[in-house]
């Protein structure tokens, strides 16, 4: 086979801390002759990878433009505060905005979530990045509030977190261009929806059936003496009358 004869790869781009892989493996069994490619790509520009036609698809966080783009909400991420091990919220189960009110929390560039105002007191500069951030509150200069899955992403040993209960929440989605849906695409939706394989729009179209009847199909002629009248005689059986009496 020529490399001219290959498949071209289906390019499903994801922002950091988001874990495709269980629906790579679907994709793995389910379109085997099409390899899927997976690309890591900052969260800032996400939605312009799919525009710029870099990617077939994108699985990115909400908020985010939206303009020209399809977008299937997923699922909803807890945010946590990031502290150090020794802190006092790592005493607690959860903490509010309150909490954290004397507390310094960094509020990164790449910041996910849709703020209207972050809590605690504002560190003198925003960190680049959400690692940045990370880095800032292990060497103690303040705390940071993030979706679990950027948390679990920079994990750190002498690191921990804690649920934040009244910050608001990023939703991750599935997102690709306004332009008609292809059939690989249609594909992946019904991956990550968790439709079957047997499912209408989770399996490529089959090919038309013909419908003609085949020859032992065909109605057979009826048997001799199997009218509706004769077979309703012999249902019946010999009528039976009372016997008359002679005069």
């Amino acid at each position: 086979m020529t490399g001219s004869d290959e498949q071209p790869p289906f390019t499903l781009a994801y922002v950091p801390g988001v874990t495709p892989g269980k629906w790579a493996r679907k994709w793995a069994e389910r379109v085997p002759e099409v390899p899927l490619e997976l690309v890591q790509v900052p969260a800032a520009g996400a939605a312009d990878v799919v525009r710029r036609g870099e990617a077939d698809m994108v699985l990115l966080r909400f908020p985010t433009d939206r303009a020209g783009l399809h977008a299937i909400p997923l699922y909803t991420e807890t945010t946590v505060v990031v502290v150090p091990k020794d802190h006092v919220v790592a005493a607690v189960d959860e903490v509010s905005g309150d909490d954290l009110a004397d507390e310094v929390v960094l509020h990164p560039l790449d910041d996910t979530l849709d703020w209207s105002g972050p809590p605690g007191r504002p560190a003198i500069e925003r960190p680049a990045t959400t690692g940045d951030a990370v880095e800032l509150v292990a060497a103690g200069v303040g705390l940071l509030v993030v979706p679990q899955s950027l948390a679990r992403l920079h994990h750190r040993k002498d690191l921990t977190y804690r649920p934040v209960t009244d910050a608001p929440q990023s939703q991750v989605a599935l997102s690709w261009p306004e332009e008609e849906t292809t059939d690989l695409q249609e594909q992946f939706i019904g991956i990550v929806r968790g439709r079957t394989v047997n499912s209408t729009r989770g399996r490529p179209p089959t090919p038309p059936q013909d419908k003609r009847k085949r020859p032992a199909e065909a109605k057979k002629p009826a048997a001799r003496g199997s009218s509706g009248r004769n077979r309703s005689r012999g249902s019946a059986g010999p009528r039976r009358g009372k016997p008359r009496r002679r005069s």
